[in-house]
């Protein structure tokens, strides 16, 4: 997915810049705080790898609103999907008008159901329900159809990559305690 020219995120204002334990801190403090802005988060492994990789989630009065990784050119829920990793994150949040972020957030395909982020990214049942009263009616209608497990059980692609390398796994574990021709 190349994401379109109009759909870029002006800078904003940061207010805030720190390491954390669990991507639910800057969820619980973006909803607590109504945010309309945006946060950067990099995980742990792009901290202590240098590898550059990094999400960014919009919110509107503190509701999530869309994610996108610009390493992979992904959003909505494949951003998550590809972010879903243990801390701890370093988060830069920034604040915008509403009206900076209405071009990003009309494009369908980095939206995101308002609450999968608290329960993908922080598995916070508690946090995914503040989320969804905050939530306007219209949101939680057009998004949360399925469940992260019924999501995940319909990505064949995935469920065959984790297929083959347990297939791999097995069989280099196999010739290392010399058991190869009990496989065959």
């Amino acid at each position: 997915m190349t994401v379109p020219a109009d759909v870029q995120i002006p800078e904003g204002d940061l207010i805030r810049s720190r390491v954390v334990a669990d991507a639910g801190v800057t969820l619980s403090a973006a909803l607590d705080d109504e945010l309309t802005g945006y946060a950067v988060v990099e995980p742990q492994d792009a901290l202590l790898l240098g590898d550059g990789g990094r999400a960014v989630l919009t919110f509107e009065d503190g509701v999530p609103v869309l994610a996108y990784d610009p390493a992979t050119d992904r959003g909505g829920s494949d951003a998550l999907a590809d972010f879903a990793a243990a801390g701890p994150y370093r988060v830069e949040v920034y604040e915008l008008p509403a009206s900076a972020l209405d071009a990003a957030h009309g494009t369908d395909e980095l939206r995101v159901p308002p609450t999968e982020p608290a329960d993908r990214l922080a598995d916070d049942p508690s946090l995914a329900e503040r989320t969804r009263e905050a939530a306007p009616a219209d949101r939680l209608d057009a998004g949360e159809g399925q469940s992260a497990v019924e999501e995940f059980l319909a990505d064949a692609d995935r469920i065959e990559a984790i297929r083959e390398e347990a297939r791999e796994e097995a069989a280099a574990r196999a010739e290392e305690w010399g058991l190869s021709d009990q496989l065959e």
